[in-house]
């Protein structure tokens, strides 16, 4: 049987349903396969609200408890968006989590947020699993413009810098636009106005957006984040984005009423409660639908040295394991991991050795190991920073410098892949 939803009830697409109408943004993308000048997503204030930042990642299965807990406490949400702190195509949780939540909540509206590069891949599958509205970021249609805004883009492999990031961004972003309306689908475009750099040239944007039959466009203003190529760019004033939006009112409708929401942003538009679930999100993160955490004392960590979290999930030859130890952590023992080879009998063994760890800790893992793991309650979380900084938030015990761990000064640890180097 389909259930036939209202497309109106979504607060971002439609001003009028702003007030009755709510939003939650699932955490579940913490990866980005682009580096935009703009961007910076390792700090988080839970009073501060702008895209990229989250007080903590979920994985698909942790995503599903997360929402029951949000409809409990509010239940005007219409709208399951994901929306970072990555880029949702980067990440092969989305479409998992968008698979599991659109099958226990089918009335729901579900869509995502994503810079373009993966859409031609994901764009089609996106109206198969029940999206219906796609957020493109569309900042120049001029790859001169462009590679001043970002500074790389990963495809697959392969990382293009300058004008050819920017050219294979922008024919992404047409192709899978395209492919978005062939199948029905509400497209609203984002671009960011940064002053000297593209400020002259949003309605050239907008002409393209039009021509493409993009539904919505909301210009708005750079957010200058410290330690950013566009740290100090002045930040439009409210009169530029208004005339940019007059000029472009007869191209593309123009949304005004943005809230510049966070990547785990819950609630009403002008009623956001994340600082008030970050509570309930943290502990949402640490748990294992289904799991006695009380008989998962420990974490395994996947490390060369002992000390940083440094190590692929399929070339560590051996495991730390390690067990919470009052506020500080202490190593228990060593696991050696099953041999390489043997298809998926490997992380099935791997899931039998590390049948007593809540988690395993690793610098990245592939999507099967990340299934199996998980499905027998090991969740892989991918990361990176020193051992005892991650164990501390798993474990979720607090403030970090009040840990009194062996190693002082820790800083917060990588939450997953924005920058080249991760």
């Amino acid at each position: 049987m389909t259930t036939t939803k209202d497309l109106s009830k979504h607060p971002c697409f439609n001003r009028e349903s702003a007030g009755s109408c709510g939003r939650v943004h699932l955490p579940v993308a913490p990866k980005c396969n682009i580096m935009c000048n703009f961007c910076n997503r390792k700090y988080d204030c839970v009073s501060e609200s702008r895209p990229g930042v989250t007080s903590a990642i979920l994985t698909p299965e942790q995503a599903l408890v997360y929402m029951d807990k949000v409809l409990e406490k509010e239940p005007r949400i219409t709208v399951c968006g994901i929306a970072g702190p990555g880029d949702p195509l980067a990440n092969p949780e989305t479409l998992e989590a968008i698979r599991l939540l659109h099958a226990k909540y089918p009335q729901l509206l579900f869509c995502l947020s994503t810079n373009g590069l993966a859409l031609p891949t994901y764009a089609a599958a996106l109206a198969e699993l029940g999206v219906t509205h796609v957020t493109v970021t569309v900042n120049a249609v001029d790859p001169k413009i462009g590679a001043r805004i970002y500074s790389w883009a990963r495809d697959g492999k392969v990382i293009h810098r300058g004008e050819a990031a920017a050219s294979l961004l922008l024919s992404r972003q047409i192709e899978g636009i395209k492919i978005l309306k062939e199948h029905d689908l509400i497209v609203k475009s984002n671009t960011i106005v940064i002053p000297g750099v593209n400020d002259q040239h949003v309605v050239e944007v907008s002409k393209m957006l039009s021509g493409l039959g993009v539904d919505i466009q909301n210009i708005m203003p750079v957010f200058p984040v410290a330690d950013t190529p566009f740290a100090d760019v002045p930040a439009p004033t409210h009169e530029l984005i208004h005339g940019l939006r007059e000029q472009a009112k007869d191209l593309v409708p123009q949304m005004t009423h943005c809230k510049r929401c966070r990547a785990d942003a819950v609630g009403l538009l002008g009623k956001d409660l994340s600082g008030e679930m970050a509570g309930i999100l943290g502990d949402c993160s640490r748990s294992i639908p289904g799991v006695d955490l009380s008989k998962r004392p420990y974490v395994a960590v996947a490390t060369r040295e002992g000390m940083l979290v440094n190590m692929h999930l399929g070339e560590a030859h051996k495991f730390q394991i390690w067990k919470q130890d009052g506020d500080a952590f202490a190593l228990v023992e060593e696991r050696y991991a099953p041999e390489p080879g043997n298809g998926t009998k490997r992380w099935i063994d791997l899931a039998k050795l590390l049948i007593d760890c809540r988690a395993v800790l690793v610098a990245a893992c592939g999507e099967t190991p990340r299934k199996i793991l998980a499905d027998t309650g090991v969740m892989p979380y991918e990361c990176s920073g020193l051992v005892e900084t991650v164990l501390a938030e798993v474990y979720g015990t607090g403030d970090l410098t009040l840990l009194k761990s062996r190693r002082k000064g820790l800083g917060k640890a990588c939450c997953g892949g924005g920058g080249e180097g991760c």
